[in-house]
């Protein structure tokens, strides 16, 4: 648009001219020598070419325009972004590896480009670029309430946490009287590496006419997979080739209080509560099963008041006693002797994530069913670092 103008604006200054020319070189009948009608027309030629260029400026800003219209050309960047914004990635993070990715995808790995060798590991597999492992992460953050709620560490080896054993204690003397000497002792706790893996056969048929839906399909497949399977760990695992759960009954949460009779009383829900040191109740949280839910929600108090508290805001759980409440599949259901919920501060929960995650492709393994194999692994450990950090009720 400024050269618009600027055209407008040498178009003006030549008419102005040309009219200060004709009014000063008129003689006494209001004629142009041969000589200045000659510059004339000259001047008046420039005019004309002037505007000329004008309508084709006109015409060629109007293209542009529409052109630049919303829906006129396809999106080819980040709606909003201001030129420089985005950074160039590099590594699996690059737009080259996705792209070869993708590219190895519907080849069925047989054009394996050298942008590839940068995720190579030592079994011939590919790492998952750092956009595909991300959105895994984001579906278990989405899917696991112990990855919302714990700790979580990445580790490259055996971690080894500290936990303060015996406290020293204030004592009174008097006066000269001999000091006394307790013993601070420590223990540790090791975060392992159990080995979880989830894998799918895909048609080849599938893996050819449909690439670009394969991507999506074979991340949500994976991120729900391992979630679950990392969920039913952190609650009720043993400890043997998989994470020490917060229900376990050796390494889990303390046994804060035991039931009464067959169901869940009010009282003993309070009782639940201050079984609980006070530091810890400063974050604390309940974990329950959906089915559990139904007989929580109809206690009362001694004035007729719900114990329950629905959450009035999106995104913010509900509340029991004022604290917040967790859903999972995977605690244990009301039965006798049966631990139907933990109450605590989820954050010594601690979940120690080994490397990476990796991605890779079978191709023999199924060939003669004209199928390909996909395989994702993660190693992981979860424990509870302070069982008094976690009260459990337990069914008589």
């Amino acid at each position: 648009m400024s050269k618009l103008l600027a055209l407008y604006e040498k178009r003006g200054r030549a008419v102005a001219a040309a009219r200060t020319f004709l009014d000063a070189r008129r003689g006494e009948n209001d004629l142009l020598s041969a000589e200045d009608s000659a510059a004339y027309e000259k001047m008046e030629a420039e005019i004309v070419a002037l505007g000329r260029e004008i309508e084709r400026e006109t015409r060629l800003s109007e293209t542009e325009a529409a052109l630049k219209a919303p829906g006129a050309l396809p999106l080819a960047g980040r709606p909003g972004a201001l030129p420089g914004d985005e950074q160039p990635k590099t590594g699996r993070a690059a737009a080259e590896y996705r792209a070869a990715m993708l590219a190895a995808f519907r080849s069925n790995f047989r054009r394996i480009e050298n942008v590839l060798e940068v995720g190579t590991d030592s079994q011939g597999g590919y790492l998952v670029p750092v956009e595909y492992d991300r959105r895994i992460i984001d579906g278990l953050t989405e899917e696991n309430i112990l990855r919302k709620l714990g700790t979580i560490i990445t580790t490259s080896g055996e971690h080894k946490i500290n936990i303060a054993g015996a406290k020293p204690a204030a004592a009174w003397i008097g006066e000269g009287q001999a000091l006394t000497f307790g013993d601070a002792t420590f223990a540790q706790i090791s975060l392992d590496a159990h080995k979880l893996h989830v894998a799918v056969k895909v048609t080849n048929e599938l893996l050819f006419d449909n690439a670009f839906n394969l991507e999506g399909y074979l991340l949500d497949a994976f991120a729900k997979a391992l979630a679950n399977a990392e969920e039913d760990a952190f609650l009720n695992g043993d400890g043997t080739n998989r994470p020490l759960g917060l229900f376990a009954a050796v390494g889990g949460g303390q046994i804060g209080l035991t039931t009464a009779g067959a169901a869940i009383t009010a009282d003993e829900l309070i009782n639940l509560v201050y079984a609980l040191k006070r530091p810890y109740r400063k974050r604390a949280a309940f974990i329950s099963n959906d089915a559990t839910l139904a007989p929580i929600r109809k206690l009362k108090d001694n004035s007729g008041q719900y114990l329950w508290q629905p959450s009035f805001q999106a995104g913010e759980p509900d509340k029991l006693l004022g604290y917040p409440i967790y859903t999972s599949a995977y605690v244990p259901l009301i039965a006798a002797g049966a631990t139907p919920l933990a109450f605590g501060d989820f954050s010594y929960y601690n979940i120690g994530d080994r490397g990476t995650r990796s991605f890779a492709e079978l191709k023999e393994l199924f060939a003669g069913n004209d199928m390909t194999g996909f395989v994702a692994k993660e190693r992981v450990d979860g424990k509870l670092v302070l069982a008094e950090a976690v009260q459990i009720l337990k069914m008589k």
